[in-house]
């Protein structure tokens, strides 16, 4: 048995793609999409007439609803090849702004809805920062699942589960990135593989706190630099790993064991933490890494999501 369908004994697998014609050879049960994957689609050749089609067919529309239906578009396609759920991001330059996050979310939902996708089916994107989370506890409140994403720190884990949200996304990669880059010359490969790669710490830390807990938020493990770092999280509640690994997973007979398990976690002696708004502020702050990659991964997406503006500007 090859290495992905072990890990599919563990763990939901989740395609990290807005490239909806390479799914099916993985079959996944999720795919997760983002503004950054979605401009990296529309620019290939086979996605050039979906993305026309769109803008086409709503030409008097305000821009960023115009936006909102290509994003939706892109999902539907995507429910056609997996039995299961797909990521949708609302708009990063709204990640401070709670009630137009809410707002626009309310939105990508009812096309969905329009197109006869029930609401389970979906998973609303949202940063993991203060506002982003309170507007997601808003929706999940409506019967709208939302999954927080951009999530680099326990305390924005913490202030997740706390809000009741259906589903993080810890970017193992990313943390990983950081402190890589931090320590310079100095960076062992070797000594921060596996169990001691700092993202997969970090998820590690988060699933034992959820688990101890009883904490329902599902925990999926995103951002992958290499397979040895999915490898360590065999277990987690869902990762969302790219085609490329993906592939890299499936070429492999090798055994994979279960790294992270639950019943473990409750017996663990793992203590209740709590963040009010302040509170969760400084933590946040507290976490250099943290801090810096969340405001990095937004203006990253924000970049992103400008260029996608353009890109359909120009088509109307």
């Amino acid at each position: 048995m090859n290495q992905l369908d072990q890990l599919k004994s563990y763990t939901t697998v989740v395609a990290d793609t807005g490239n909806f014609l390479q799914l099916a050879q993985f079959a996944p049960r999720d795919a997760t999409t983002n503004p950054s994957l979605i401009l990296k689609a529309v620019l290939q050749p086979e996605y050039a007439p979906l993305l026309a089609e769109t803008v086409a067919a709503h030409k008097g529309l305000a821009l960023d609803e115009i936006v909102d239906r290509v994003l939706v578009r892109f999902g539907l396609e995507i429910l056609k090849v997996v039995p299961g759920r797909v990521s949708t991001e609302v708009d990063a330059r709204l990640s401070f702004d709670r009630a137009a996050t809410v707002a626009r979310a309310r939105r990508i939902m009812s096309l969905y809805e329009a197109a006869g996708i029930p609401r389970e089916r979906v998973l609303i994107k949202i940063a993991s920062t203060w506002e982003g989370i309170q507007a997601a506890a808003e929706l999940e409140r409506e019967g709208i699942r939302c999954n927080l994403t951009l999530l680099f720190s326990f305390c924005q884990a913490v202030a997740c589960g706390a809000a009741g949200i259906q589903l993080i996304s810890p970017f193992v990669g990313r943390i990983y990135d950081w402190y890589k880059k931090s320590a310079g010359a100095a960076w062992d490969e070797a000594a921060s593989a596996g169990l001691n790669d700092p993202g997969v710490k970090s998820v590690t830390q988060i699933f034992n706190y959820y688990k101890k807990h009883g904490i329902k938020t599902e925990v999926m493990g995103a951002s992958f630099r290499n397979i040895g770092q999915i490898q360590a999280l065999a277990g987690c509640d869902l990762l969302t790993i790219s085609p490329e690994l993906l592939a890299q997973l499936q070429a492999s007979e090798a055994a994979l064991p279960r790294a992270l398990d639950a019943e473990a976690a409750r017996a663990a002696d793992i203590p209740a933490v709590a963040y009010d708004e302040a509170g969760f502020r400084f933590a946040l702050n507290q976490d250099a890494m943290a801090t810096e990659k969340l405001a990095e991964g937004i203006r990253l997406f924000a970049v992103d999501a400008g260029k996608l503006d353009q890109l359909i500007e120009k088509s109307l």
